[in-house]
């Protein structure tokens, strides 16, 4: 059973953002909460590859759900660290604040994907996590998730598989900007949007995107006019379609060419 001395701060602390954030919650006692065993992304999530009798376990941490309204912060840089987030539904991105005041995107969340793993070392958040659209997420307070990877290997496992693709993703992100050029990062970041989608069980080769392109070009180290240039000229030399926010793939061998070893 979730211990009660966790699981009331995180429901107070997420009425006390209600007021302060603007964020469209709680969800719960209002109708059936969903689990995770009845969740369609289980399999790409953190409670993946559990046994019906962890899973119900697992259930017990995820009792709380929060939505997020498009624009609003789930949490901010700074804040202390309760909880982990999976992404129910929607899409995040999470902006850090550099030394000279000026904002950075440092990555992307799509539904499946767990946010709030970088502030396990500190104990407090070391961006803020906005979201690109109303959302929701699962709040799995930390506390008791340490206390079930001890008692469930598989758990265990798991988290320590988001842990390295959280730490893979941030040094791709660094490969991105210090050694490719402007068309590089543009077409690895499409073919790595195509990847993740393809892992949650969409299509590969035709997606939306939830960000939009003066946040990729934030997130890449490119201004929005070069984002643009490239985008059109990826279409007109038929590697993809692109209109509005949904992107196709028309030629991706040629776009993971470009990318060349990446």
């Amino acid at each position: 059973m979730l211990n009660t001395a966790i699981r009331e701060p995180v429901v107070q602390h997420m009425v006390r953002l209600r007021a302060a954030r603007g964020v469209l919650q709680p969800v719960s006692g209002v109708r059936p909460l969903p689990s995770c065993s009845s969740c369609c992304l289980q399999d790409v999530c953190l409670p993946r590859g559990l046994s019906s009798a962890s899973l119900s376990e697992f259930d017990e941490l995820t009792t709380v759900k929060r939505r997020i309204a498009r624009g609003a912060s789930l949490y901010h840089g700074g804040d202390a660290f309760e909880a982990l987030y999976a992404v129910r539904s929607g899409a995040f991105k999470t902006v850090g604040v550099s030394s000279n005041g000026e904002e950075k995107i440092t990555g992307f969340y799509l539904s499946g994907e767990v946010m709030g793993l970088d502030a396990i070392n500190n104990a407090r958040h070391n961006y803020s996590a906005t979201a690109l659209e109303d959302s929701e997420v699962c709040v799995i307070p930390f506390a008791d998730l340490t206390e079930l990877t001890q008692r469930i290997p598989e758990l265990q496992q798991q988290l320590f598989r988001l842990l390295s693709r959280d730490i893979a993703r941030d040094h791709g992100l660094m490969l991105l900007l210090g050694s490719m050029t402007a068309e590089q990062r543009l077409a690895a970041f499409l073919l790595g949007l195509s990847r993740r989608y393809k892992r949650l069980g969409y299509a590969a080769d035709r997606f939306l995107l939830r960000m939009t392109r003066e946040d990729i070009g934030n997130y890449l180290g490119l201004t929005l006019e070069t984002v643009s240039r490239l985008m059109s000229r990826f279409q007109r030399d038929g590697l993809i379609t692109a209109r509005q926010r949904e992107i196709e793939f028309k030629d991706a061998a040629r776009l993971m060419e470009i990318v060349g070893q990446w």
